[in-house]
């Protein structure tokens, strides 16, 4: 696949996809503006026209997961849904040419972000 960002979504400690968490796309420049926003789906991923290109230019991004509210909202208690709340992560974009998987995997506790392939 070319161009475009893809934004993929694991529950790593239960082993599911993060189906129904809330992410936005922005661009941060010139200015910030929004370019796609929704719910994952049954697969883990956003299924938005950004993942093709559209609206796509070169700078840096930035998305944010809704991690904590996708904790509460799927049946985690107490302090599993008090730690992670909004996670941002940051990013430029340098070869319009190239596709971004960015996979997204998580714990209440902890997470990691890359580029996938």
């Amino acid at each position: 696949m070319a161009g475009g960002i893809s934004i993929h979504g694991v529950d790593v400690a239960r082993g599911v996809a993060a189906e129904g968490m809330r992410v936005e796309l922005y661009a941060l420049m010139p200015e910030r503006r929004l370019l796609a926003a929704g719910e994952l789906g049954a697969n883990g991923q956003l299924d938005h026209p950004s993942v093709r290109g559209e609206g796509i230019a070169k700078g840096p991004h930035e998305v944010l997961f809704h991690v904590g509210d996708w904790l509460r909202a799927v049946g985690y208690a107490g302090e599993q849904t008090r730690f992670l709340d909004i996670v941002p992560f940051r990013f430029v974009v340098s070869d319009l040419d190239r596709h971004l998987h960015l996979p997204f995997k998580f714990t209440p506790y902890g997470v990691s972000l890359f580029l996938g392939v």
